[in-house]
């Protein structure tokens, strides 16, 4: 199961290495009691969902520090995948359907991440600034930027500038031109082999 990242991220500590094998029971017991990863690909866990949301530390690494800001997290992807990764990073997982969140704070617990705080709010209300905002389609473009663009603070915090890391898959480019924006897209296909990532990307705008 973890020999997939292990592929990709060759350099993990062990702890890393304990933490995202640990996931996979933890996913199994909190999925048969709240359903948050479809039950059909749940085998396929490590590809779909925890490597597909380590494509975005393929693009962007973040700095010590820095604070991340998943939107929509659902079962704590992207966040859970890169808090481990990224250990001494400040994550805030937020998702408006407190069951989900209840799934997050329970694999965190289980698998000993300590830098996420999973909170049931809307992106609305969450008072602070990021330096990053992350996702996984939680919506179209143009409304999630009107969403989350003020709580992006200008700067630098990891080897992008501040800004939007969201996983997409398709052709984008309406809903990108839509926001009047300057989005780059990454193919995912480009870090990974497999044939999941074909059509699926990173896109990233600064603030």
């Amino acid at each position: 199961m973890i020999s997939i990242i292990e592929k990709y991220f060759p350099d993990l500590t062990d702890q890393q290495r304990d933490q995202y094998r640990a996931l996979y029971d933890l996913y199994a017991d909190w999925n048969s009691k709240i359903n948050v990863v479809s039950r059909k690909d749940f085998d396929q866990l490590y590809l779909r969902h925890i490597l597909h949301s380590l494509a975005i530390a393929k693009v962007c690494q973040f700095e010590a520090r820095a604070r991340v800001l998943d939107v929509g997290c659902g079962g704590g992807f992207p966040s859970v995948p890169l808090a481990i990764m990224f250990p001494d990073v400040k994550f805030v997982s937020a998702d408006s359907i407190g069951k989900k969140i209840t799934v997050v704070k329970g694999v965190c617990e289980g698998a000993g991440i300590k830098n996420i705080d999973a909170r049931n709010v809307r992106v609305e209300q969450i008072p602070e600034q990021f330096d990053y905002v992350v996702s996984r389609a939680v919506t179209e473009m143009p409304t999630f930027v009107k969403w989350i663009w003020s709580k992006i603070e200008r700067g630098q915090r990891g080897s992008l500038p501040n800004g939007i890391l969201y996983l997409k898959g398709g052709d984008l480019k309406e809903e990108l031109a839509a926001t009047r924006m300057r989005w780059q897209e990454y193919n995912i296909s480009d870090y990974f082999e497999e044939d999941f990532f074909e059509t699926k990307k990173v896109v990233y705008t600064a603030k």
